[in-house]
């Protein structure tokens, strides 16, 4: 009889504690592959869900698409690095209380041979038109992400339109995917310099193009705008873009890497224009 009670008892506790976790309300995060690649949510999210009463889903996909899963009310919260896509999703409403939270920067990566010569090109847009001068291998992400956006800009600024070319190979994937088959294959890719960093020790690429202006990458939190999608999460939204946004956070942000690589992989930039 005793184990019984004993049993039972353990059995009431047991419910009681599943309850409780089943209480703590889901926060949709739709967000860019580079976040969750570099591992950089590796550790804000539990980090926020330690603090606050919410389960995080995480959806990695290109900023476009996580911009179009905002505009469609099926995510609570945007964390992007797309500016004029990011732009238009406020402009048309669906999107609000647009905020800075850390970057990073671009870089052209490729075999330690170069056989295109683009360690010697002065700018980016120079890199990718030597690469389409000697017809080497180049591999997108062909995804619309925030990195293929930026891709696409340098491509338009060089003067040259890469779709179907030969060399010109798109992979429809994530950042680390095709950073691994740019290795695989011996060619060229446009990365952010975070999820290379944390990929670096596997791949056979190296940092051949790096410093201009023009391969700047920014990050935005958006909250999805209640009023426009009523099944948003909007209190959830907000919970987590103050917390990215709060000190410690940032703080965490501008040291995330440094042990391991030398150097942050983010640069915090909360409360900036």
């Amino acid at each position: 009889m005793k184990k019984l009670l004993i049993a039972a008892a353990l059995a009431t506790l047991l419910a009681v504690a599943l309850g409780c976790g089943s209480s703590k309300e889901e926060l949709i995060l739709a967000t860019t592959t580079s976040t969750q690649d570099s591992g950089l949510l590796d550790v804000l999210v539990p980090a926020f869900e330690k603090a606050n009463d919410y389960n995080v889903k995480v959806i990695a996909v290109g900023s476009g698409q996580a911009i179009r899963l905002g505009q469609e009310g099926e995510a609570d919260v945007i964390l992007a690095h797309s500016p004029k896509a990011e732009e238009e999703m406020v402009a048309a409403g669906d999107g609000i209380e647009r905020a800075a939270i850390m970057h990073n920067d671009f870089i052209i990566v490729g075999p330690a041979d170069d056989p295109a010569g683009v360690g010697d090109a002065a700018t980016a847009q120079d890199a990718l038109a030597a690469i389409a001068a000697a017809g080497e291998l180049f591999i997108s992400r062909g995804d619309d992400s925030g990195t293929h956006t930026r891709e696409l800009a340098l491509w338009e600024a060089a003067g040259i339109d890469p779709s179907g070319e030969s060399w010109y190979q798109e992979t429809g994937q994530g950042m680390g995917a095709t950073l691994t088959v740019a290795s695989d294959k011996g060619g060229y890719t446009l990365t952010d310099r975070g999820t290379y960093l944390a990929q670096k020790d596997n791949l056979d690429l190296e940092t051949l193009s790096e410093g201009d202006t023009a391969l700047f990458n920014n990050y935005h939190v958006i909250v999805v705008n209640p009023a426009k999608h009523s099944q948003v999460n909007v209190e959830g939204a907000r919970a987590f873009a103050a917390f990215l946004a709060s000190a410690d956070t940032q703080e965490t942000i501008g040291t995330f890497g440094v042990e391991d690589y030398g150097e942050p992989l983010f640069i915090p930039d909360a409360g900036k224009e």
